[in-house]
C-alpha cells in the first residue's frame, strides 16, 4: 500500500512548504500564471485564459476577446483567479486568511510547479473516485480542478 502522508511534509524538502507564507507563494505562481497568460504561444497562455473566464473574472469577454487582450491582464487579476480557485471571494480575504491555512491547501498549485514530480502519479476523473481508490491502495490525493491525482510514495 501506497503511503497517504503529504510527501513534501515527510521529506526534508518539508522546508521549501514552511519557508515562504502561503500569501508569498500564492503571488510568485501567480507572476508565473501571469507570464504564461501574455506569452505568444497559445498553448502556455490559453489555459490561464480559461481559468479567468472559468472563475467568472472577466465574464463580459470570450475566451478569444480575452486572447486579443491578454497584454492588459495584471498581476491583480490572477490574484484574484487564485483566491477564487481557493473559495475566497477575493484576493484581500485570501491574503488575510491563507498564511494559517493548512499547507496541503495550495497542493494543486505545487503540483502544477512540478513539486510532485519525482512520484508516480494514478489521475482520475474526480476526487471521490480518488478517495476509494485510495482506501484501498494508498496514495496522497491531490484535487486539480475537477480531477484528482494519487502521489504515489513508498
Amino acid at each position: 500500500m501506497w503511503s497517504t502522508h503529504h510527501p513534501l511534509l515527510s521529506s526534508q524538502s518539508a522546508t521549501i512548504l514552511t519557508s515562504c507564507p502561503h500569501s508569498e507563494f500564492l503571488r510568485r505562481h501567480a507572476r508565473r500564471l501571469l507570464r504564461d497568460a501574455r506569452a505568444l504561444p497559445p498553448s502556455k497562455s490559453l489555459p490561464v485564459l480559461r481559468r479567468v473566464l472559468d472563475v467568472g473574472l472577466m465574464p463580459e469577454l470570450k475566451l478569444m476577446d480575452l486572447y486579443a487582450v491578454r497584454a492588459s491582464l495584471q498581476l491583480k487579476h490572477v490574484l484574484q483567479v487564485l483566491a477564487r480557485e481557493l473559495g475566497f471571494a477575493d484576493w484581500a480575504l485570501c491574503k488575510r486568511e491563507i498564511d494559517a491555512s493548512d499547507p496541503a491547501l495550495l497542493d494543486r498549485y505545487r503540483f502544477e510547479q512540478g513539486q510532485f514530480g519525482d512520484y508516480r502519479q494514478n489521475w482520475f476523473a474526480d476526487a471521490a473516485t480518488a478517495r476509494q481508490w485510495q482506501q484501498q491502495h494508498g496514495g496522497y490525493i491531490v484535487t486539480y480542478g475537477k480531477q484528482a491525482v494519487a502521489i504515489l510514495v513508498d
